[in-house]
């Protein structure tokens, strides 16, 4: 379990230093309520058509009730999309649908081996995030904190099924690879490795640089 711990460590360094993100998601003001998480509804993003491909956007704050910060909308960005190339060795860009409902941003990515599930929780500040991912936590099923250099700094958990979950700031980072494989790809990664790894590269899009 160390050895597995610190190669996810050096894998999400790595991808930190490589991602080559600019700019921080600063605080949010969409309310939140924590009682009981859920999925969001399957309903388009405002100004996103369902279906399409989406480039990376701003990295500054801005969500409303009308819709995702645009720091949410990387999910559905060129860095995860690049990434899922590179760990899958896929000839283009996979195709994603968008959603935003009950303050929560969704791409999900149809793959040929099933659906990767990547979600953004926005909350009314840190503390508030925080609360939600600790319901979340509890909630979970076999779930197992992320910790040391593994963790990168923040509050994080991972599910046997294949989940990463990260709370950054008044964000709630949620990839959910559980409808996948065990192992997929020509090099046979594992669906936590893979939500791990794309995990780290969405939370380069927010960490600021000097």
């Amino acid at each position: 379990m160390k050895n597995r711990k610190s190669t996810l460590a050096a894998i999400g360094i790595t991808s930190l230093l490589l991602a080559g993100c600019a700019a921080a998601a600063g605080s949010v003001t969409a309310p939140l309520d924590v009682s009981t998480p859920a999925p969001p509804a399957a309903t388009s993003a405002p100004g996103h058509a369902g279906g399409g491909h989406h480039g990376q956007g701003s990295a500054s704050a801005g969500s409303t009730a009308a819709g995702p910060s645009s720091a949410a909308l990387m999910v559905c960005g060129d860095q995860p999309k690049e990434r899922l190339r590179s760990i899958l060795k896929l000839n283009s860009d996979p195709h994603t649908v968008d959603a935003w409902a009950d303050s929560t941003f969704t791409c999900t990515y149809h793959l040929a081996e099933g659906a990767l599930v990547i979600s953004v929780q926005e909350a009314a500040d840190k503390a508030s995030a925080l609360k939600y991912f600790t319901a979340m936590q509890a909630l979970a099923k076999e779930a197992s904190p992320i910790e040391g250099l593994a963790n990168l700094g923040f509050p994080a958990y991972e599910t046997a099924d294949g989940s990463a979950v990260f709370q950054k700031d008044s964000f709630v980072l949620h990839v959910d690879a559980s409808r996948l494989p065990a192992t997929l790809g020509p090099d046979g990664i594992t669906r936590n490795a893979l939500a791990y790894q794309l995990s780290t590269t969405i939370l380069a899009c927010w960490v600021e640089h000097p």
